[in-house]
């Protein structure tokens, strides 16, 4: 810091915020091209504020509940306030002071590479005390040199050890040779220096069924007992992590990692959760298990590779694991039959077309019919045992590499051939335990379902479950060992408040809590409009409404003289608009217009970019993934057409089983889950129009719920202050 900085004394929590403030505003006076925007510094100082009394690591207090000093802010920062430069300019100095590190989490790519190529380069080099920094990836994004080597030899038995969800069968010898010669050329590549064995730096992005046989994983890793330890793809990356000062990661990666000390203990660091209304959704997923129903050749293998492995190290199993597998694949092969027969009675399953989309079928309640009880048991007991056994000769296998390091070459190869296993039987023993849990004392149920296909010509069939709360979930796993923390998206708050995000986050009980809404600089009633069509078809009449609001999306359309962006509820509802312009009278249209998925998302933004450059009207046509994280400023988007409210799929099981909970609790949740989470996906979409303080847009929605309905009207309260205008029969009047 300058001389003038405060710095930070053993319990000055005071002296604590004047250094983070103090870094601020450095960074507004010193930085190159930097502009101090309205509302940055309301943020900062609320980090700084919430932040101060938080102890870290050793350093912690124990106050009068025996719990050390936390602090989390969670900051609903509206669009062009700044947000990454105001946490990362309190935050970081603040840890340095204190020689702590600092973990920021995203939820898209996006915001990961404007973190690492731009915001944090360019706040090191502003700050007195440059810091280093680095991006975190899961270990499957490495490649594993030992299992390179191996299946590099083209020979189709070791296609046993590491196939992947094809399948054994298509392992074919002529198959395996065409794979091998990738992975040869790819070890020679790492061997001449170019490449680093990272996935994502491939010219061509591989195909998952060619990279996963050799993907590093860590039921397969011996770690430093491995040969190619020294060579390791994966140990050089985390090398790297472990001298920088702050490291970016995203939500999924960062969860999933808990407890296994691949980052920095939550405790003993500053984590920034920055896109942090994805936390919910993501730790569902994170904490959802599944198991395939259909393809268990792997257990026929499994019998050969334990004994085989424990031969080698003289290990004598505890268990018949010739029985065992057989009694397992028996167990899931009669959950398959019980399954297949309850989703062959569903309507339409018969006459499915090959391209139709997976069905889903779920049990009310959490509960399995009668009989089924007793097979998910007999699968839970024998997939444990099995990992009772696989878990025993790993711990010999690192037991002997620790003892005899001539033998750890020989050690890290079995154990790789052994842990290929582990994480089919991890499934298979989790998806079972979760689905012989019941309701209990009050607490919801899970959401239990099949999920039905057909691929290829082949069905598929897998069995779920997922816990209902990710509050919870967040709260127990997650925000217990967090300390101090930065929440922080541009719409946390939904139909007026805080109140949803802190409960699906986990968040809305903690006490360390300290929330605020900062607005956004824009003048949004003077560069915006939102136009709310007032249809004469109810948007629940699917096919007439549709009808009629492609009709006026195609009016609208003939207006754009520049950029556009059209967002879709539905892939369907999409199609039927290329289908339309695709005819005479709208056929012009058809050659201004790209649509999400006929080619990458970074091609089809260069060629709008292109377009609008060269004084051409471009039309982007898109899903939910284009109504968030789009970044049009300028011309490039003067107008956002919502061509729905964009409620989520009600066919999602889990939606369904929460809906079903809370209805047996005497509670509405249309009211409590699904007004607000559209509200949040609404207020996404409409940000997509203004991305600066010159920029002028029109947002039209389609929906007239928006002004007809109270719900509609509660998620307007969440929207930023545009100039509102009804328009009918193309009429125009403010609101």
């Amino acid at each position: 810091m300058s001389d003038d900085t405060p710095t930070p004394s053993a319990d000055g929590a005071i002296t604590r915020e004047a250094l983070a403030l103090a870094a601020f505003d450095h960074l507004v006076a010193k930085a190159p091209g930097f502009r101090s925007r309205p509302g940055q510094r309301e943020m900062a100082a609320h980090i700084a504020a919430t932040l101060a009394g938080v102890r870290l690591g050793d350093e912690s207090v124990s106050g009068e509940a025996g719990q050390p000093d936390r602090g989390i802010a969670v900051v609903q920062a509206g669009t062009g306030v700044g947000k990454s430069a105001a946490y990362a300019a309190t935050v970081i100095p603040l840890a340095l002071a204190q020689q702590k590190r600092v973990i920021i989490s995203t939820a898209t790519v996006a915001l990961q590479e404007q973190l690492i190529a731009k915001d944090l380069p360019a706040l090191s080099a502003a700050l007195p005390q440059p810091f280093a920094f680095a991006l975190a990836k899961g270990r499957g994004r490495y490649v594993c040199r030992l299992k390179l080597d191996q299946l590099g030899g083209g020979d189709p038995a070791h296609a046993d050890l590491f196939d992947t969800e094809e399948g054994a069968s298509a392992a074919t010898a002529d198959k395996w040779q065409e794979r091998a010669r990738h992975y040869n050329q790819w070890a020679q590549m790492l061997d001449q220096g170019d490449w680093d064995g990272d996935r994502d730096r491939l010219d061509e992005q591989p195909d998952p069924g060619l990279w996963a046989p050799v993907a590093a994983e860590r039921h397969t890793c011996t770690a430093r007992h491995c040969p190619s330890y020294n060579g390791c793809s994966y140990y050089q990356a985390r090398a790297k992590l472990a001298q920088a000062q702050v490291i970016v990661v995203n939500h999924d990666l960062l969860l999933s990692t808990l407890g296994l000390h691949a980052l920095p203990n939550p405790q003993d660091c500053y984590l920034v959760f920055d896109e942090a209304h994805h936390l919910g959704q993501v730790a569902q997923g994170q904490f959802t298990a599944h198991v395939d129903l259909m393809r268990t050749q792997w257990l026929d293998r499994l019998p050969r590779a334990v004994e085989e492995v424990a031969s080698a190290i003289a290990h004598t199993p505890g268990a018949d694991v010739a029985q065992l597998a057989k009694d397992l694949k028996g167990a899931i092969g009669d959950l398959a039959r019980l399954a297949m027969a309850r989703i062959g009675n569903l309507p339409g399953w018969g006459e499915r077309r090959p391209d139709a989309p997976p069905v889903t079928d779920r049990f009310e309640g959490g509960v399995l019919p009668e009989g089924w009880l007793e097979v998910v048991m007999r699968m839970q007991a024998t997939a444990s045992a099995l990992l009772k056994v696989s878990e025993a000769i790993a711990s010999q296998l690192k037991a002997n590499a620790r003892e005899n390091p001539g033998d750890a070459a020989r050690c890290a190869q079995l154990y790789s051939r052994l842990g290929g296993f582990a994480p089919r039987l991890q499934n298979a023993q989790e998806t079972a335990a979760l689905w012989t849990q019941g309701m209990g004392d009050g607490q919801p149920p899970l959401a239990k379902w099949l999920e039905a296909g057909v691929q290829h010509g082949l069905v598929t069939l897998t069995a779920h479950a997922c816990p209902l709360q990710p509050g919870s979930l967040l709260s127990y796993h997650l925000w217990k060992q967090v300390r101090g923390a930065v929440v922080t998206s541009a719409s946390l708050v939904t139909c007026g408040g805080f109140t949803h995000f802190l409960h699906e986050s986990g968040l809305a009980w903690d006490a360390a809590v300290a929330t605020r809404e900062v607005q956004s600089p824009f003048d949004h009633a003077r560069q915006g409009r939102l136009i709310v069509e007032q249809t004469q078809a109810d948007p629940r009449e699917v096919d007439s409404y549709t009808r009629e609001m492609l009709g006026l999306l195609m009016d609208d359309l003939r207006q754009v003289k520049r950029g556009a962006l059209v967002l879709f509820t539905s892939r369907a509802q999409m199609a039927q608009a290329q289908a339309l312009l695709e005819r005479g009278e709208h056929a012009r249209l058809r050659e201004r217009v790209l649509v999400q998925g006929e080619a990458s998302r970074t091609v089809l933004l260069r060629r709008h970019a292109q377009r609008v450059s060269d004084g051409e009207p471009s039309i982007l046509f898109g899903l939910q993934s284009f109504g968030e994280g789009l970044d049009l400023p300028g011309e490039l988007c003067e107008w956002v057409f919502i061509t729905k409210l964009p409620f989520a799929s009600p066919s999602d099981p889990v939606s369904q089983a929460r809906a079903d909970w809370l209805k047996s609790q005497g509670r509405d949740p249309f009211v409590e889950l699904v007004v607000p989470a559209t509200g949040a996906r609404l207020l996404q979409w409409t940000g997509r129009a203004l991305r600066s303080e010159t920029d002028e847009a029109v947002v039209v929605c389609y929906d007239p719920r928006l002004l007809r309905q109270s719900y509609g009207r509660r998620m307007l309260q969440g929207l930023p202050p545009y100039r509102l205008q009804r328009r009918q029969h193309g009429v125009v009047t403010d609101v």
